[in-house]
């Protein structure tokens, strides 16, 4: 019963694409959901822990953690807000931004896997249905 519902299909396309994720970013040094917080400091640089909450929709304890291994990897540094001494501005390395590129190859391969079977008018319908379907 649970395996002929949308759901059960949604979680096992999620659990593959996180897998091959896995295993894609992992020669980079990357972890899979790092690359989400690596993305929002591409479009813009200098994001404080509060700013990176909000726009990810995580906890703060998944913020930290991640921080600190982007920055033991050397792809970010924290630097102190000047105007707010209790804050931190989260500032990408050169290794940081030199990953851009190959992640966005990796997210464009996977999507191009992901949707092979499609043509681009079911490809735009399926995008917009899920996107429909989130909260």
């Amino acid at each position: 019963m649970l395996d002929e519902t949308l759901s059960y299909a949604l979680i096992k396309v999620v659990k593959t694409q996180r897998n091959r994720m896995a295993a894609a970013l992992a020669p980079l040094g990357l972890h899979v959901g790092q690359e989400m917080f690596l993305n929002q400091l591409w479009k813009e640089d200098g994001l404080t822990q509060g700013e990176l909450i909000a726009r990810l929709g995580v906890e703060p304890p998944t913020v930290t953690k991640t921080l600190q291994r982007l920055e033991r990897t050397g792809f970010v540094h924290r630097v102190p807000d000047p105007d707010r001494p209790r804050v931190s501005r989260v500032h990408l390395t050169d290794a940081g931004k030199a990953l851009r590129e190959p992640v966005e190859e990796i997210w464009t391969t996977m999507d191009e896997d992901l949707l092979r079977g499609f043509d681009p008018g079911e490809r735009g319908l399926l995008a917009q249905l899920i996107r429909r379907a989130m909260p």
